[in-house]
């Protein structure tokens, strides 16, 4: 082989070699020191802000004085949206169809013939959709504060939220070895780690397992013992919540003390709040609409498409980068369901508040 050759190989190998590697370069990124150098104390947050997701839909027309007949007057079939003026009822309804069906348009939802019929599944799933919004945004100020969540906070213009998750088939992943527990198995939800791929199920989907494992004890007195298998799980958790919203531990937790709480940002308080709302919404609202979907929108399992943290965040702290959509359509709001004050976590004590 000729030197000339030999070069020419070697330059395209490298060639190869540096484009392999440019498509696994990750996404820009800022740090904030956060304490003492060299103890881990710094904020790493995502600085690529430009996605589609910005491109908030405008509103119809400008919604105008709470006046005039009722929804329900003039239209029959509104169990829920019916003490809303006319006006402002089918406002939210244009809305509504450029938020979750901008291609079917209304008939996605309703029967073209007879708008007022159930028969459509869509329409039923809808309408408990509504009231969950409703409920985050009246019983949920605890994390969303007064920016509120509307439909497309998840859907951005999707039938189905791009972000959903669903139980693993039944049996796990075994092998002839044995079950391996959902472990190996590189999943983006755990940052393809050999952690238990499958995070949701046992932390999200309703009343489910503890996710703190630290203890404040060598051999905690009176619980039962939790082992390193426990915190494989809940370290996959974290991971999951670290990626939805683009930042690193230190968002939420002091690197010197993870458990602690009055170390802890005022971030880990809204968390503790999100962890709990995403159980209500799975448990209360989406989990019981499983026998409405038909097959192909089914888990493996059988079970509905669930929400997890990036269901709304998409890789951001703030959800849409913390636009408020809800000023604009009050009626999403929780003006027929006053705010319940949320029970407060003991942020002043040294893990005080239960980590999850």
């Amino acid at each position: 082989m000729t030197g000339t050759r030999q070069a020419l190989l070697t330059g395209l190998g490298a060639g190869v070699a540096l484009l392999a590697l440019a498509g696994c370069e990750l996404a820009p990124k800022s740090s904030r020191q956060t304490g003492y150098r060299g103890t881990g104390l710094a904020q790493v947050s995502n600085t690529h802000h430009k996605l589609p997701d910005d491109s908030i839909p405008p509103e119809p027309y400008p919604l105008g004085p709470d006046t005039g007949p009722r929804a329900r007057e003039q239209y029959a079939n509104l169990q829920v949206l019916g003490d809303l003026s006319a006006d402002e009822f089918n406002r939210l309804m244009m809305s509504i169809t450029s938020w979750v069906a901008p291609q079917q348009g209304c008939t996605y939802c309703h029967d073209p013939e007879n708008l007022a019929s159930d028969k459509p599944y869509t329409k039923r799933v809808a309408r408990r959709m509504i009231q969950m919004t409703r409920q985050i945004n009246g019983q949920w100020t605890s994390h969303v504060k007064q920016t509120g969540v509307t439909c497309y906070t998840c859907h951005r213009g999707e039938n189905v939220p791009l972000q959903t998750w669903t139980m693993a088939p039944a049996g796990g992943l075994g092998t002839v070895r044995g079950n391996r527990h959902g472990q190996n198995s590189p999943d983006p939800n755990v940052g393809y780690a050999a952690l238990p791929f499958d995070p949701f199920n046992s932390y999200l989907k309703g009343k489910t397992d503890e996710i703190r494992v630290a203890s404040s004890h060598i051999f905690p007195p009176g619980t039962p013992e939790r082992g390193i298998k426990d915190a494989e799980g809940s370290y996959g958790l974290m991971m999951h919540i670290s990626s939805a919203l683009g930042v690193n531990c230190t968002f939420c937790h002091n690197s010197q003390s993870f458990r602690s709480w009055n170390e802890s940002t005022p971030q880990r308080a809204l968390a503790f709040y999100g962890i709990r709302m995403v159980r209500d919404i799975n448990a209360d609202y989406i989990g019981p609409l499983a026998p409405l979907f038909p097959p192909d929108r089914l888990g493996p399992a059988g079970d509905a498409r669930k929400v997890n943290c990036a269901t709304c965040h998409q890789g951001k702290s703030k959800p849409l980068g913390g636009f408020n959509m809800l000023k604009d359509n009050p009626a999403l709001g929780p003006r027929r369901a006053p705010p319940v004050a949320a029970a407060t976590p003991v942020l002043l004590q040294a893990g005080g508040a239960p980590g999850q």
